[in-house]
């Protein structure tokens, strides 16, 4: 009985967490930032190879629910956040390429 409990939860964690990552076919629009809303693509980081768990976990966005993580371009610059990807090195640079990801 209790190996059903187990599975069960398990089951609905990852429901949930599949529900809170914006998959390849959406988007999902940041509209807090003053220098110009940023919209996030699913599909361009799918197409670029990249999967849900490369940046949902405890090293990039431990915690993404809408509103959970302020996400701030002081981070992005430190390598952290979207920066720990967008470094010029894996993707292009956050610091050098603002209009790429805000837009007006």
């Amino acid at each position: 009985m209790k190996k059903v409990v187990l599975l069960s939860c398990v089951i609905a964690l990852c429901v949930v967490t599949a529900a809170i990552a914006v998959p390849a076919n959406r988007s999902l629009t940041y509209d807090k930032s003053a220098v110009g809303p940023v919209e996030f693509s699913g599909k361009v980081h799918a197409d670029a190879g990249f999967a849900c768990t490369d940046c949902h976990n405890p090293d990039v966005f431990p915690q993404m629910r809408k509103g959970g993580v302020e996400i701030t371009m002081e981070k992005i610059y430190a390598g952290e956040q979207c920066g720990f990807c967008h470094n010029g090195d894996t993707a292009f640079e956050a610091k050098t390429s603002c209009n790429r990801c805000h837009v007006r």
